[in-house]
């Protein structure tokens, strides 16, 4: 089924996803509509019950949608019905960052281990993680079956690490490097690149 639907709705999802989990948290609701939740993420209520269509029928004309119904079948179709365990590689400061952000694990991911290449890194620990080397990744993931791993290493190392990753097993990669990295079908890899971002918004200031 997902390779038939857009990568743009699944990108969606996860908003729904937060905001429905806004909306039992703050205000103890039990339903709301395509409307209420387009009016809070900017969205139209057409495109949020036209992505939804995707993958059945969620709601009924008149009473909208049951929140708790509604979060349970997305966390399904996103596989969050479990918790990831996620690999980081890339101990500097971005990496320790991440390791102590403490939203992965609410919202269905944690980070357990963490690898770098510097020898002056390896052994310390950062919140709780000893620093492991990288000869140590492909061990770890093939016997802790992992799947998940976030690349906060330079960009001149990234493609490396990427293939690294890749051979020892890894299907979906996060990376904060800012360039394109090379993967074969069936790996997938987002990027999260906020100079970019900013650089996007600029546009509007003009």
């Amino acid at each position: 089924m997902a390779t038939e639907i857009p990568d743009i709705v699944i990108g969606r999802l996860p908003i729904y996803l937060r905001e429905l989990r806004r909306l039992q948290a703050e205000h103890d609701k039990l339903t709301t509509s395509s409307h209420e939740l387009g009016e809070r993420l900017g969205i139209s209520s057409a495109q949020i019950r036209k992505d939804l269509s995707h993958f059945g029928e969620f709601g009924k004309q008149g009473t909208g949608y049951h929140i708790g119904y509604l979060v349970d079948q997305l966390c399904q179709i996103l596989h969050l019905d479990q918790v990831w365990p996620v690999v980081l590689v890339g101990a500097g400061s971005l990496g320790t960052a991440l390791a102590y952000y403490d939203g992965f694990r609410p919202r269905g991911f944690e980070i357990r281990w963490i690898f770098d290449t510097d020898p002056s890194k390896i052994g310390h620990e950062i919140n709780g993680m000893c620093i492991q080397a990288i000869s140590e990744l492909e061990e770890t993931i093939a016997r802790h079956k992992i799947a998940v791993a976030i690349i906060a290493t330079p960009a001149s190392a990234a493609q490396e690490v990427t293939d690294f990753l890749i051979e020892s097993g890894i299907k979906a990669i996060l990376s904060y490097a800012p360039l394109h990295l090379s993967a074969p079908a069936g790996v997938h890899i987002s990027y999260s690149d906020p100079v970019t971002e900013l650089q996007r918004m600029t546009y509007y200031l003009g």
